[in-house]
């Protein structure tokens, strides 16, 4: 029995990367790739790291899978959203059928906002 489970979760975590190339090759720009990358691959690895837990109980495997599941769960988003935010900062464009882009008035700067006056 928990030799299926194992292969239930080892195709749910094979599948979760899987989605994550497909998405790469499906999106249409930088940053929707970006999303479903760090999302689907950090699910899958998390899988993995949960199955490798269950089939090693007896050794420190449990200790450190969940510890680099909890490493992975926070450092992740923050470094996607680092890189996305760069990525906006250094105006790569967005997909064209995009209507919400709340932050397009924050970083767009006119050409003399961006010069420094002579009373600085």
């Amino acid at each position: 029995m928990m030799d299926i489970f194992i292969g239930l979760l080892s195709t749910i975590g094979a599948l979760a990367i899987l989605f994550a190339s497909i998405g790469v090759v499906r999106m249409p720009d930088f940053y929707l790739r970006l999303s479903v990358t760090v999302k689907a691959a950090t699910m899958g690895v998390g899988v993995f790291l949960i199955c490798a837990a269950i089939v090693f109980p007896d050794s420190e495997v449990p200790v450190k899978a969940l510890a680099i599941i909890f490493f992975l769960l926070l450092t992740a988003p923050v470094g996607a959203h680092m890189i996305g935010r760069m990525a906006f900062r250094s105006k790569i464009s967005v997909w064209k059928d995009t209507w919400i882009d709340d932050l397009e008035s924050r970083y767009t700067v006119d050409e003399q906002d961006e010069k420094p006056s002579a009373e600085e």
